[in-house]
């Protein structure tokens, strides 16, 4: 991957490179996932130590309910978040709508996790996902971080255990890494995410843990990590719903300086894999959708068409049928007011023109069938009103969506 970046006023250009092993390709970062009993046979709980004191920037749910481990970690960034050591992510359990026991009960665990690292509870940053309404069995969860920490390693198969350790309902773990040279440095930056069910794009049940060897300033980074989501984590969808415990937290070493263009450019990428890689995992999903807006009279106009129709359950199930039904994917681009020209607009399948100009089709229902009986599937949507696009991704949904989440606790 190629991009243009300016650098001490000239130009050159920030060759991404793709690493394995998620967390684990970032030096120094050390990893552990361990049965803390959590859940009754699988890991459940993840650690996430970092190799000295790390600013962090978060982008979490815009869900007006948000879960105690949320609210104890904002805290803990306002008054330490240039100095987070630690992350712990527990699955299983979401430690929501808890109450006061709910918020003592993350506070507890940041403050357990920093007497074993010998730090600030402060410079602590929890997580939780799972089932709402439960309390955390804080025994258990103690005993966890006690081994968590004496298993403490580098490297991609730590990574790797401490991503199955904060899965749900995922098939598969989640990691993703990029490197980089600038400024004649080699810097890495690397993450672990969980997530198939309750997806929305609004990020604003998903969860991500970024981080990065390059320096920058916390304020700088927030903004990146912002930029990057709102193109990626809040551009999918798998079934609409927002859960109340999304987060998205991203590390990097103290610096003064903004966040340089290749950090934005890694982080961006970064963020686009894994949100990529939740949309793949959806719940009950055979099929992913890529949808793009193009000609769009700004960026605003594109995405909210992009999400709209990403984010359709009727658009949904039509491929998950393999329905050439177009008409409803104008519906719903056509549904949140974003002002489109009902006769400006073309629509293409795979490459070729399905609808022309808002009202002649151009392919045959057999034509279009034999396309959506890919499992990746490309639409995209002209506008016909100016330059600006945007890009969102999805899935279908299908009966086993239904049964996995009808019997979620049972």
């Amino acid at each position: 991957m190629l991009a243009p970046t300016p650098t001490d006023g000239a130009s050159e250009s920030i060759r991404l490179v793709k690493v394995r092993g998620g967390l684990g390709a970032v030096p120094g970062v050390r990893m552990a996932g361990v049965h803390a009993g959590i859940k009754k046979r699988k890991t459940d709980l993840a650690l996430i130590a970092l190799p000295g004191p790390h600013i962090c920037a978060e982008v979490i749910t815009t869900n007006e309910i948000k879960a105690a481990p949320l609210l104890a970690s904002s805290a803990n960034l306002a008054a330490d978040g240039d100095a987070i050591v630690a992350i712990v992510a527990n699955a299983g359990c979401a430690n929501a709508c808890t109450g006061e026991r709910g918020l003592r009960d993350a506070h507890t665990t940041a403050r357990h996790a920093a007497t074993l690292l010998g730090v600030r509870p402060t410079q602590i940053v929890v997580a939780s996902t799972g089932v709402i309404g439960v309390t955390l069995p804080m025994d258990r969860l103690a005993k966890g971080l006690d081994r968590a920490v004496k298993q403490l390693e580098t490297g991609p198969e730590a990574a790797n255990e401490a991503a199955e350790a904060i899965m749900t309902t995922d098939h598969v773990p989640k990691l993703a890494g990029y490197a980089w040279h600038e400024n004649g440095k080699r810097y890495a930056i690397g993450g672990i995410a969980k997530g198939s069910g309750m997806i929305s794009p609004k990020m604003a049940t998903m969860l991500a843990f970024l981080v990065t060897d390059a320096e920058c300033s916390r304020a700088s980074l927030t903004e990146a990590l912002r930029e990057a989501a709102d193109g990626t984590f809040n551009m999918i969808s798998v079934d609409g719903d927002m859960s109340t415990n999304d987060a998205v937290y991203c590390c990097a070493k103290p610096g003064s300086e903004p966040a340089s263009p290749g950090l934005r450019t890694a982080l961006t990428a970064l963020c686009r894999d894994l949100a990529m890689a939740m949309v793949r995992d959806g719940e009950g999903a055979t099929k992913l959708l890529t949808f793009r807006v193009t000609g769009a009279r700004d960026e605003q106009q594109a995405r909210t068409i992009a999400r709209a129709v990403i984010n359709s359950s009727l658009v949904k199930t039509a491929l998950y049928g393999e329905d050439p039904n177009w008409g409803r994917v104008i519906a719903a681009a056509g549904s949140v007011g974003a002002g489109m020209d009902p006769t400006s607009w073309s629509l293409y399948l795979g490459g070729n023109t399905w609808v022309e100009r808002g009202a002649i089709e151009a392919m045959s229902e057999a034509e279009a069938h034999e396309v959506l009986e890919d499992s990746s599937v490309e639409v995209r949507l002209d506008l016909g009103m100016g330059d600006a696009t945007a890009t969102g991704w999805g899935c279908d949904l299908t009966g086993d969506y239904v049964r996995i989440n009808a019997h979620y606790r049972t």
